[in-house]
């Protein structure tokens, strides 16, 4: 499905606030899926600065609202929703398939080198269960989270706390009260104001809300005018963005993934260019090669001896190598619902000799050295796996130097924050792993200010493309049918099945030259 960048969704409704063209804002957020709530939450205060200084409506429809979708909905001045529709707010979960006893049915040998208590990234592979030490650092920040979804929430929709169901029996007695239909529910718990279908809806916006038979222009077509009119300034830009998405790899990579050559390759592009005097480095990442976080933080420091601030954002995820390549910035800044931390390392992987040779299949041969042969077919050499642990304390260590110097701290006091441990933008601002909590846009004030500039423009960094690449772009951002907007699913051995293959698939792509990641596989949560 085609993404939107957030910095277009909030440039467009910027635009919108001065356009004398534009009378209203209508969400259609059919096929909003995925983002995270930092990503929201910038985008709802952009929609409540709009209804401020523009004093023009913002409206909302939908056949269902997710929980995601419903975040963006609560600061529409109008909730309205189907008569079969529904709102899913179901909280915040962080739950995984353990693969210790399939591992062992199948012969599987899984070498685990770690170190940090709460680095629970590889328990899956060594457990049947989340371990207490997980369970307690997942429900720290979990709980920060939906502490600020509620929050928002509740403002926007002028609502208490108790409007949000948090056990069954609550929701089952409301539930009743609504005659078991999920729409009335919501409408009786002031989750929506109304309930319409879609013909309802359509003659609504023409007769009580805009008086006329409204014309809608699309946020793509809309930002495709913008952009052209932007490029026929002659003005260029003087605050560089690179964005640094996905899970981080060694070598080049397509967007959507952090490459440590291509992500470096973006930020030497912005130091080399006269006219980019500050750069933001945006930051949503889980971390990923160990090799190709430093290789991104090289340039960081490159940027900055090059009398270029860099000021580190981050979104919904900024955690191990997501907070390696921030640490060496200028000022980092979080949102309250970041996920970030998660300071620790670890290697892995799957030796299957056991299974081959329950299958009858063995491997044998010769070699120059004790080091020579090492595969995935043949059982470990207990010195290399003391070789291979102690390359990880040793990244552990340096990790932890890193943080120490750019944080102005001691290792022992960054230790005991770090051990893989997982926080929050808000309490990561307490522990001093961040400087300041704000949004994107406070972030890239940030860097003007420390490039002392009065006015300035932006530019996101990006690798040049081939107009052939481009005019694919356009057409499957524009063609793409939109989804029906229904509530995702669970259910389904096949849905399963996918989620395994996903996981797994993810620790095969792995290419760290060294086989040591600094990534955080417990820092996803499903906002949906």
């Amino acid at each position: 499905p085609p993404e939107m960048l957030l910095t277009d969704i909030l440039l467009a409704i910027k635009e919108a606030e001065n356009d004398a063209n534009i009378s209203a804002l209508y969400l259609d957020l059919h096929s909003l899926f995925g983002a995270g709530l930092s990503k929201l939450q910038e985008i709802g205060l952009a929609l409540t600065q709009f209804k401020q200084r523009s004093n023009k409506p913002v409206i909302v429809y939908g056949d269902y609202f997710s929980q995601s979708q419903y975040y963006l909905a609560s600061f529409a001045d109008e909730v309205i929703l189907h008569p079969m529709g529904a709102v899913g707010m179901d909280g915040f979960g962080r739950y995984r398939m353990y693969y210790k006893s399939a591992l062992e049915k199948l012969k599987v040998n899984a070498h685990i080198f770690r170190v940090g208590t709460f680095k629970s990234a590889v328990e899956p592979y060594i457990r049947d269960d989340m371990s207490q030490p997980a369970k307690e650092a997942n429900n720290q920040w979990l709980g920060d989270l939906w502490q600020q979804y509620k929050s928002d929430i509740a403002q926007n929709r002028q609502f208490d706390f108790a409007n949000f169901n948090e056990n069954l029996d609550d929701y089952l007695s409301k539930f009743k009260q609504a005659n078991g239909s999920f729409a009335e529910f919501a409408k009786q718990n002031g989750w929506v104001d109304k309930l319409m279908t879609r013909q309802q809806f359509d003659n609504y916006i023409e007769k009580d809300w805009l008086e006329n038979k409204p014309k809608f222009v699309s946020i793509s077509n809309y930002l495709s005018n913008i952009k052209i009119q932007d490029e026929l300034e002659l003005t260029p830009a003087n605050i560089g963005i690179v964005v640094a998405q996905g899970t981080i790899y060694n070598g080049k990579r397509n967007p959507g993934e952090v490459g440590g050559d291509s992500t470096a390759k973006l930020l030497k592009q912005a130091r080399l260019n006269s006219n980019i005097k500050a750069v933001v480095l945006r930051v949503d990442s889980p971390g990923g090669s160990a090799f190709a976080s430093e290789v991104i933080r090289n340039e960081i420091e490159a940027l900055k001896q090059a009398g270029k601030p860099v000021i580190a954002s981050m979104s919904t995820l900024a955690a191990s190598g997501g907070y390696w390549i921030s640490a060496s910035a200028d000022e980092i800044w979080a949102s309250p619902t970041t996920i970030t931390g998660s300071i620790g390392i670890f290697g892995m992987f799957l030796t299957f000799e056991d299974s081959l040779s329950y299958l009858g299949l063995n491997t044998d041969g010769v070699g120059t050295t004790e080091m020579s042969g090492l595969s995935a077919t043949r059982k470990l050499n207990p010195q290399m796996a003391q070789i291979i642990q102690t390359s990880v304390e040793n990244g552990y260590e340096q990790f932890l130097g890193l943080v120490a110097n750019e944080r102005d701290m001691s290792k022992q006091e960054v230790d005991s924050i770090a051990q893989g441990r997982v926080w929050s933008g808000y309490k990561a601002k307490e522990l001093g792993l961040v400087d300041e909590l704000g949004s994107f846009e406070q972030a890239i004030a940030a860097a003007a200010t420390r490039a002392n500039l009065t006015t300035y423009k932006t530019r996101v960094i990006t690798k040049p493309i081939s107009p052939m690449d481009q005019l694919m772009m356009d057409m499957f951002t524009t063609v793409m049918p939109v989804s029906n907007n229904q509530l995702p699913t669970d259910h389904g051995i096949v849905k399963i099945l996918t989620e395994v293959g996903k996981e797994l698939s993810l620790w095969t792509e792995f290419n760290d030259p060294a086989a040591t990641y600094v990534y955080c596989e417990e820092c996803t949560v499903d906002l949906n």
